[in-house]
């Protein structure tokens, strides 16, 4: 049947001027490798790109770019919003990336202040920032691309990279044109910005595995409090950076669908700061997480909801918990108490669920911990699913 489809298909005749142009145009764009493809288009003033290639804008300019993304249902595109700062001296090229949970907010605007006070006139190199990776899920504020196969159904975009451009979902061929025209081939080093997701609030902290020079120096240029050594998995975005051998991590910035303002001015002075360490940009290096006396773990453990009510901490993010001290309470809707919760390790609270209430089977917090093992191993038995990953 595929193939009776892919025939059918194959026959079909462009006919008309307009046509054969279109049809040439899409050609071209799918063909070259190298090199800024413009597609003719132009959205409320900024052109419309179909790859790019930094090499070819002009520099100590910002450019602001539609990148052309994977078709919609209605067979239209999906455009992600692209600023290139590009330096008038040659240097390090860099990616900041967000909006690949189209909740997580704080980590757009926080990519976009740091946009802001760069000047190109006085940078070396480039900075180049992807600010609604997943569109579809930013513009319905939800975690999920919504996807419309076997009916509606929701995917988590940061799951799917380094994608396939020939993928069996258009989130996974998103991330394919996304990796393959876009991000790699324009990043020297990257960082992805994220937040905690929709009714789970989160510390300040950096997830990296800090076994590779350049992430562990990047992490530790935030002037935040936690940092979690952790490779995380395969499927998301820093680690398809990182195995094409760019060094990459992720933030996370707060609690989702809202713009922490103190929070983000952390992320914009670490991120500033990751810029002058790598002599993009001029000037002091501001606090850094010495200053912070950041804590340093590479495992969280979560606490899991064994009954359905109302949730209640008895700690707050960021604080110190021992092992076996009781960190919530959940009550019935008659106020009984229907479970104690507690934490198995010594840490730091890393996250906790901002809905007051919750089903049997959610994830209600997790701690940060510190787990001895082999030089170079780093744990992640108790934070490998999705249900208790922040990213």
């Amino acid at each position: 049947m595929t193939g009776s489809i892919a025939a059918v298909g194959a026959s079909v005749i462009v006919v008309g001027e307009a046509g054969a142009a279109n049809a040439q145009q899409n050609t071209e764009t799918h063909t070259r490798t190298s090199g800024t493809v413009y597609t003719g288009d132009v959205i409320q003033g900024r052109k419309v790109v179909s790859r790019v290639d930094v090499a070819d804008l002009e520099p100590g300019k910002k450019h602001l770019l539609y990148f052309q993304g994977v078709q919609m249902p209605g067979g239209q595109q999906w455009y992600v919003s692209v600023i290139v700062a590009k330096g008038i001296r040659p240097g390090k090229r860099f990616t900041l990336t967000s909006g690949v949970h189209g909740d997580e907010i704080s980590s757009i605007r926080t990519v976009q202040t740091v946009m802001d006070q760069l000047d190109p006139v006085q940078m070396s190199g480039t900075v180049m920032a992807v600010l609604d990776v997943a569109r579809p899920a930013v513009e319905s504020m939800q975690r999920r691309w919504p996807n419309s196969g076997r009916g509606a159904g929701l995917i988590d975009m940061n799951r799917e990279w380094p994608g396939d451009e020939n993928g069996a979902s258009a989130t996974s061929r998103h991330a394919g044109l996304l990796f393959n025209r876009l991000l790699r081939p324009n990043s020297d080093l990257a960082i992805d910005f994220h937040t905690g997701t929709t009714g789970l609030e989160i510390a300040a902290f950096n997830i990296g595995d800090r076994s590779r020079p350049d992430v562990k120096a990047m992490m530790d240029l935030y002037p935040i409090g936690q940092m979690w050594d952790n490779a995380a998995y395969p499927g998301v975005l820093h680690n398809a950076f990182v195995d094409v051998g760019i060094p990459c991590f992720t933030t996370e910035i707060g609690a989702a669908r809202i713009l922490d303002r103190e929070m983000i001015a952390l992320f914009v002075e670490g991120t500033m700061n990751v810029l002058k360490h790598y002599g993009v940009v001029s000037g002091p290096i501001g606090r850094t997480a010495t200053d912070a006396g950041a804590f340093i773990g590479n495992n969280a453990f979560p606490i899991i909801a064994t009954e359905a009510g109302l949730v209640e901490f008895l700690v707050k993010l960021d604080d110190e918990v021992k092992a076996g001290q009781k960190i919530a309470v959940q009550r019935n809707m008659f106020g009984e108490v229907v479970a104690e919760y507690t934490t198995a390790v010594d840490g730091k609270m890393a996250g906790c669920r901002s809905d007051a209430t919750s089903d049997p089977g959610n994830v209600l917090a997790f701690i940060l911990f510190s787990q001895p093992g082999p030089a170079g191993q780093h744990g992640s038995a108790h934070a490998d699913s999705e249900s208790s990953y922040p990213e």
